[in-house]
């Protein structure tokens, strides 16, 4: 992402020291219930249900009260006892409503089944007991006091997710408000760093909230290019969606009644962000307006007809829109989706308990997979019974264990360290994340394999997954292995919502050889941000050229992959190297490294040409197709003199073709001399674009060797699947 204010660098090293201070700035009353050991077991034969806790406060009696939420306007209190266990005989008729508060002197804790499954980071709202400003009340505090808002909350390891229970009786959770969401009058609920609001009916008209809105943090709120790692799916907006937004922020399954003008609105005309993905999503009244983002890709959205414009600087891509913009040299509008499978999600059933949603494969799509009253097509799996529910501290060695028994594996928000890999290693699993679970290189020195490897397996899906690199690492993830023959076009493997991050957040040098390597053919990838951090916990400059290291974000190997919404930025090399065959890429999103010192360190195809391509379509490649592509100057780390020769390669192939791609300059001195294959032009002199490059007549690279990793990159402990 770009920052047009060198304040904004400057700002990042206090930013750093505010969140050291987040631990502290959390009260000791919280501290001290969260060390109680509480349990909860219902017994569903007898309907009762038994508690117990590890012992607290000085002296008297607990006292045991009951609500039917957290939040609850009413508790009843139900007992009273000096043992630490009590059974509840006649709870609520539905399990999940039974929340109790055990209190002794001025200390309360809250034991519940969902606490239980779940853990301390999701967070439950119920509108059947609680009032309709409750919800929004309780996530914008949260949002003021662990800093998930402001320059603080961007380097936080606090990961949480906001879960909504159908609405009832026609209740929503809109508690009445006006104007745009950045207004106060809005009553707008604020989403802040590492969150996630997920509505848990079947469809997105069973939760309604009123507006939402996402603040930017850096310049006074105009600038909203570092507003990242947030999410929503399975909601309905009634009154604004203001999702001010950059990358790594997904927007899925949602149903918009209405929206201001610019979906981006601060009521500040000098707005400007670097997003953003939306897919699945239908707007009823309005067609929103994408002004101030330089780029964004939306994917199987209906809109109202219309033939107003909607926004966006240099690359919109429409996919399997209904009502789309009309095409132009910013818009570029795709009839359909020629393969997706949506992100599985969580929800409660009519049964009362928690289920997972797994969509099926769907083949040419057009607008979305789901209908007022029908959940779309797909299989539910009960969570208790299917899966292994994860709670932060859990280990490598837990979630592979779980894997290998047969269950598939829910991430709830949180910060996971390992030390060893996680290995996917059967047909069809599943890793599924909640509220940007992190899936994190440390603290231990041990794994220098990497984070996520999937074995060449039918139907494995890995959702919603960040993945940190603390330690030097050959990979962060790898989908089969070198000699991946098999094909699996009747049920791929699916990635959604990934983000690789290399660096910012780590305070040692690291060294990794490639984000992420696809092996495996017809793997479809479903909204990547690949990013080696511009910015962070290092000093800035050339400094961290030699601190954070990482050759390329994406490497694909394997034959029939399609990415959707694939952002990829600041890798020393080829940010993207294609090496397989009928790869498909709809949306690219690339800014080169800001840090390489000299021209002399950052030189391709054996020194010959200045800098490398973002995206690199291998000479020996014969079919291949891509479209809406944008890679965008950002030299600033630099000795004034670095320029990249092209933004993007391919061979000068019949059936190797690159459509509306787009280069700019945003800061610095050093420039993108030509769009593609030295064709195209520069720009020093401004906006350059190209329209289709087919087999044109432009100069075709250099042929060369390229090194990747391989088996003996492995530690031991990496059992490869052949």
């Amino acid at each position: 992402m770009i920052k047009k204010s060198t304040s904004v660098f400057i700002a990042f090293a206090f930013m750093l020291t505010l969140c050291s201070f987040e631990t502290v700035c959390l009260s000791d009353k919280k501290t001290q219930q969260e060390s109680i050991e509480r349990k909860i077991v219902y017994n569903k034969k007898k309907h009762n249900t038994t508690l117990s806790w590890s012992a607290f406060g000085s002296s008297g009696n607990y006292i045991i009260s009951r609500g039917g939420s957290r939040l609850a306007s009413e508790f009843v209190q139900v007992g009273s006892t000096s043992k630490l266990t009590f059974t509840d005989s006649k709870p609520n008729k539905n399990k999940y409503e039974n929340y109790y508060k055990v209190t002794r002197n001025d200390v309360t804790v809250i034991i519940s089944l969902e606490n239980q499954i779940f853990g301390d980071n999701m967070y439950f709202y119920d509108r059947k007991y609680e009032k309709a400003e409750t919800a929004r009340n309780d996530i914008n505090a949260q949002f003021e006091t662990i800093g998930l808002g402001g320059a603080n909350g961007e380097w936080t390891t606090k990961r949480q997710a906001y879960y909504f229970k159908p609405n009832v009786n026609g209740q929503t959770y809109d508690s009445g408000g006006s104007g745009s969401a950045s207004s106060a009058e809005s009553n707008s609920i604020e989403l802040g760093f590492y969150s996630h609001i997920g509505g848990l009916g079947k469809v997105p008209s069973a939760v309604k909230l009123g507006s939402v809105f996402t603040r930017p943090h850096l310049s006074d709120g105009a600038n909203a290019t570092c507003t990242f790692w947030r999410s929503m799916e399975n909601i309905t907006v009634m009154r604004d969606f203001a999702w001010t937004v950059s990358q790594s922020t997904s927007a899925r399954r949602m149903l918009l009644e209405s929206t201001s003008k610019y979906i981006s609105d601060i009521g500040n005309t000098n707005f400007w962000g670097s997003g953003g993905f939306i897919a699945d999503t239908h707007y009823t009244s309005s067609r929103p307006n994408w002004g101030g983002q330089q780029q964004w890709y939306t994917r199987n959205a209906v809109f109202p007809s219309g033939s107003g414009a909607m926004g966006g600087s240099y690359n919109m891509v429409w996919q399997g829109c209904v009502n789309p913009p009309q095409a132009d040299d910013v818009n570029s509008p795709i009839s359909t989706t020629p393969i997706i499978r949506e992100k599985p999600f969580l929800f409660l059933d009519d049964d009362g308990e928690y289920k997972i949603f797994v969509p099926e494969w769907q083949k040419d799509r057009v607008g979305v997979s789901w209908s007022s009253t029908d959940i779309g097509k797909g299989e539910i799996q009960d969570l208790l019974t299917n899966w292994y529910v994860t709670k932060e501290g859990d280990t490598d060695v837990e979630i592979n264990a779980a894997l290998k028994s047969g269950r598939n594996i829910f991430f709830t928000p949180g910060h996971y360290a390992l030390n060893a890999p996680i290995q996917v290693n059967r047909k069809d699993a599943i890793l599924l994340g909640a509220g940007i679970a992190s899936v994190t290189l440390e603290p231990t020195e041990k794994n220098s394999w990497g984070c996520i490897y999937a074995d060449d397996k039918d139907g494995i899906v890995i959702a919603g997954l960040l993945m940190d690199s603390l330690n030097s690492t050959t990979y962060q993830v790898r989908v089969g292995n070198e000699e991946t023959k098999a094909y699996h076009s009747e049920d791929p493997l699916l990635l959604s919502d990934i983000t690789c991050r290399v660096g910012g957040v780590q305070s040692k040098n690291i060294q990794i050889q490639v984000s992420m390597q696809l092996n495996s053919n017809n793997v479809v990838g479903d909204h990547f941000w690949l990013w080696r951090a511009d910015h962070g916990s290092q000093k800035g400059g050339d400094l961290r050229w030699t601190r954070d290291r990482c050759k390329n974000g994406l490497i694909v190997t394997g034959n029939d992959v399609t990415l959707y919404g694939l952002f990829t930025e600041h890798y020393q090399e080829y940010e993207v190297l294609w090496m397989g065959e009928r790869g498909r890429t709809f949306f690219f999103q690339n800014e080169p490294p800001y840090d390489a010192p000299n021209q002399a360190s950052w030189s391709s195809q054996g020194g010959k040409v200045d800098g490398y391509a973002a995206f690199k379509v291998a000479n020996g490649v014969k079919e291949h197709h891509s479209i809406g592509m944008g890679s965008y100057a950002v030299f600033t780390g630099t000795d004034g003199k670095v320029n990249k020769k092209n933004g993007f390669e391919a061979p000068n192939s019949p059936n190797v073709k690159l459509e509306k791609m787009c280069i700019t300059r945003f800061a610095g001195s050093g420039n993108i001399q030509n769009v593609i294959n030295s064709t195209g032009g520069s720009t020093a002199t401004g906006v350059k674009r190209v329209a289709s490059y087919n087999n044109g007549e432009g100069i075709q690279p250099y042929d060369e060797e390229f090194v990747l990793p391989n088996n003996e990159s492995y530690p031991v402990y990496i059992k490869m699947d052949k």
